[in-house]
């Protein structure tokens, strides 16, 4: 589900390859999320991790079983905190959004200090395809790292773009044929291990002080918005139909 490679002395890969679910945050995925990104923030050798998926999929974001849940009341989607892993991880990370990043799945990889797409794959923050305001820190994240204009656009439209849509609109991170997204990742984190490990730590933590900081009153709004948005009757009904059923 969550394979921790090392690929070279002081790189991580961190791929996530739940291939029956298409790396939906199942249940089983989430916790290896976190125990994975725990286990790397442990490992005193470690100076950069690549994170990404399998194929043509990165990240798919919530489950049906998980919105459903969410919409009844349920759960929340801070129950399980993925969105700050590469954010609060001590060492920089690369996601490496080798395939479709949708919803969740493409806010998670945004929290990371760097960020790669493909040109073939798709990304989207598709909440309000469903009827439901973003979560995740989506709200938050965005805006910090694509700026306003393309942020609202993504959240409020919940169309789905190409990555080579998105590098001609502006996209302020590396778009590549996806068969070149690794080996941009592995060089680039290459550059980093070459660094003190204790340095990228101390850097880290004074480029990211302003959304550690700013994250957690964003996410406050963001389930405020969900007891206003989520439990609609036409919710329900969104996710049973783009959902199959």
């Amino acid at each position: 589900m969550i394979e921790l490679t090392q690929l070279e002395p002081g790189i991580i890969q961190l791929r996530m390859q739940d291939k029956a679910s298409k790396n939906t945050f199942s249940l089983e995925l989430t916790r290896g999320l976190v125990a994975a990104f725990a286990e790397v923030g442990r490992d005193p050798h470690c100076k950069a991790v690549i994170f990404t998926g399998y194929g043509s999929y990165f990240a798919s974001g919530g489950t049906k079983e998980i919105l459903l849940e969410l919409f009844e009341g349920r759960a929340k989607f801070t129950d399980t905190d993925l969105y700050s892993l590469a954010l609060n991880c001590p060492v920089p990370v690369i996601s490496a959004m080798q395939g479709h990043a949708i919803g969740g799945g493409f806010v998670m990889g945004l929290f990371a200090d760097f960020v790669v797409l493909s040109q073939e794959s798709i990304y989207t923050t598709n909440f309000m395809k469903y009827g439901f305001t973003p979560g995740m820190g989506a709200t938050f994240i965005l805006p910090q790292k694509l700026g306003i204009g393309l942020a609202e656009e993504m959240m409020l439209t919940a169309r789905n773009y190409h990555g080579e849509e998105l590098r001609k609109r502006g996209f302020p991170f590396p778009v590549l044929p996806r068969e070149e997204v690794m080996a941009y990742a592995l060089e680039l984190a290459r550059s980093l291990a070459e660094k003190p490990r204790l340095s990228l730590i101390t850097l880290k933590d004074r480029l990211v002080a302003h959304l550690r900081a700013g994250l957690p009153e964003a996410i406050d709004a963001e389930v405020a918005m969900h007891e206003r948005t989520f439990h609609q009757p036409e919710v329900r009904q969104r996710i049973q139909t783009l959902f199959g059923n």
